[in-house]
């Protein structure tokens, strides 16, 4: 595994450079089923070893090599462009897959994806063939998230200007998953006349500077962090016109929004599946039950039947979201079905948010008092679902889906819907 890094003065790690792949050792991804089989493949490598990195801190790299090298990023790739191409339910079943072995590693993927739908639909074809070679040979995509002063997510201060020496780039960001350990970093920047750009720096790029100061207590080891623009110099070729999809429907959000359900949907089975497996082996039965196994208590059968119920709901619902978004997909994207795929995404968020909640605070109840000792570590699955579901604010969804049946009002076109 990696040697512990060295530290800074104000205590975080000092960031290591992400080793550029093997292409070689790259796998090329073709189908549906290709992706399903890396996903259980990693999460049988990744799972044992999620509760060390999680109590420890200790970032995943020697993992997203693994990644890297099993093809997986590549999965969304046109098949013009020699991907899989691969549906957007199986897309969101390879992380509910991930995120069930581990949450923060789970999550660590999300912003690749999400910047390369917006690739899709806004990169000339000469950027789809440079950016698509690179994720094909292994190359991960990190994100610039949000300015934390901002008075909302889409606001900033971060700008793209054009120089007497070129374009340069300044500006600071935070919330900035997969970034530390990105081979480049796509970063939201307003233009010289005030337009929403998108920037694929290189990681190396001078005046890049990215700070392992995630601190948060859930999700610990997504390292989504600052990063930081000083006058970073920046290639024409390497600017998306962001601003390009509040103009027109699109599936970029949607998009995004669905895996982030998909990560819940992954911690939810991680939490139920370790309550039952605690019941199972440690748990005592309560002494008024008459049975001699907690897995024989009644209360504890009906609770664990009933949120079997609640998490096979909320996965077939993400399932059918993705479903709805493929169907949108094969066709024109218009208005009217770019709304809908945004609703269809919200009904599963609703969900896959619920049971995440429900499912990593039942497994104390149902294991009892002994499963909060710290050597189980059962806690990482609470801290991560309330950590990931604050992403964004479910209570919003089920207006926007309200507002939709209702009064026939689009949800907004952003990033989170």
């Amino acid at each position: 595994m990696c040697s512990v890094p060295a530290t800074l003065a104000d205590g975080f790690a000092a960031p290591r450079s992400p080793r550029e792949p093997d292409s070689t050792r790259v796998r090329r991804i073709r189908s549906d089923g290709e992706a399903l089989e890396a996903a259980h493949r990693l999460a049988a490598l990744f799972a044992p070893g999620a509760s060390a990195r999680d109590r420890e801190r200790r970032l995943p790299w020697d993992e997203l090599d693994l990644w890297s090298e099993s093809g997986l990023g590549g999965i969304t790739v046109p098949r013009e462009h020699g991907g899989a191409d691969v549906s957007y339910a199986t897309l969101a079943e390879v992380f509910v897959i991930l995120s069930a072995a581990d949450g923060s590693l789970g999550q660590i993927p999300q912003n690749h994806f999400g910047v390369l739908g917006v690739l899709r639909e806004i990169g000339t074809e000469a950027q789809k063939a440079r950016f698509y070679a690179e994720v094909l040979a292994g190359r991960r995509l990190g994100n610039a998230g949000p300015e934390r002063r901002a008075k909302t997510i889409v606001e900033g201060s971060t700008r793209l200007r054009r120089t007497p020496q070129g374009l340069r780039l300044d500006g600071e960001r935070f919330y900035s998953t997969g970034a530390l350990f990105a081979h480049r970093v796509p970063a939201r920047a307003l233009d010289d006349s005030g337009r929403a750009v998108q920037v694929w720096i290189p990681r190396d790029a001078p005046g890049l500077t990215v700070v392992d100061d995630w601190s948060s207590f859930g999700q610990r080891t997504t390292a989504s962090g600052t990063v930081r623009f000083e006058a970073v110099a920046v290639e024409e070729a390497d600017v998306l016109p962001l601003w390009q999809l509040a103009d027109r429907p699109g599936l970029f959000g949607a998009g995004s929004q669905l895996l982030q359900a998909a990560i819940d949907q992954g911690i939810a089975q991680a939490a139920l599946a370790e309550a039952v497996a605690f019941v199972r082996a440690h748990a005592r039965p309560w002494t008024d039950a008459g049975v001699a196994r907690a897995a024989d208590d009644p209360y504890i059968i009906h609770e664990v039947g009933r949120l079997e119920v609640d998490l096979h709901a909320a996965h077939e619902v993400l399932l059918e979201g993705g479903r709805t978004l493929d169907e949108v997909a094969a066709e024109p994207v218009s208005a009217d079905s770019s709304a809908r795929a945004s609703v269809a995404v919200a009904e599963a968020k609703v969900l896959t948010t619920r049971i995440a909640l429900e499912a990593t605070e039942k497994l104390f109840e149902l294991a009892g008092s002994s499963s909060t000792r710290e050597a189980h570590n059962l806690g990482r699955h609470w801290r991560n679902a309330r950590t990931h579901t604050l992403h964004d604010p479910v209570r919003w969804k089920a207006h926007l889906i309200g507002n939709y049946l209702l009064n026939n009002v689009p949800p907004p076109r952003h990033s989170w819907n």
